[in-house]
């Protein structure tokens, strides 16, 4: 073995290290956007807030600390995870997604006794 592979070969093995950590953090960044999303549909629909945690935490990285919060007509959910490995840096990923609440249905729209119009969806042939 060369002197020049004995300097190279550990630098390469270091490199290759860093390349999968990076690409450990960017999966667990898009689980952290999937989830903050999926967490903000649930919010948005009225779902109860147990709920709400639960689909998002179905697709957050293990471990992620979930938050969610309504601001008037508002909700928000933050996702932040630590990237796996290197569990011992203060690192964080973190994402949130705001999505607008929507309106309860109307009881009487349900019954069919309401004055509004349905809206008929189907498929053609």
């Amino acid at each position: 073995m060369t002197a020049e592979t004995a300097v190279v070969l550990p630098v390469l093995v270091a490199f290759a290290m860093a390349l999968v950590w990076v690409l450990l953090v960017v999966a667990a960044q898009i689980q952290c956007v999937d989830a903050a999303r999926a967490g903000a549909r649930a919010a948005a629909r009225q779902d109860p807030p147990d709920a709400v945690i639960e689909v998002a935490r179905e697709a957050a990285p293990r471990g992620a600390r979930i938050t969610v919060s309504r601001e008037a007509d508002r909700v928000r959910v933050v996702v932040v995870a630590r990237p796996p490995v290197l569990g011992g840096l203060p690192f964080e990923v973190r994402e949130e997604a705001v999505a607008a609440a929507e309106q309860a249905p109307d009881p009487a729209m349900a019954r069919g006794t309401g004055s509004g119009s349905a809206r008929e969806t189907g498929t053609g042939a």
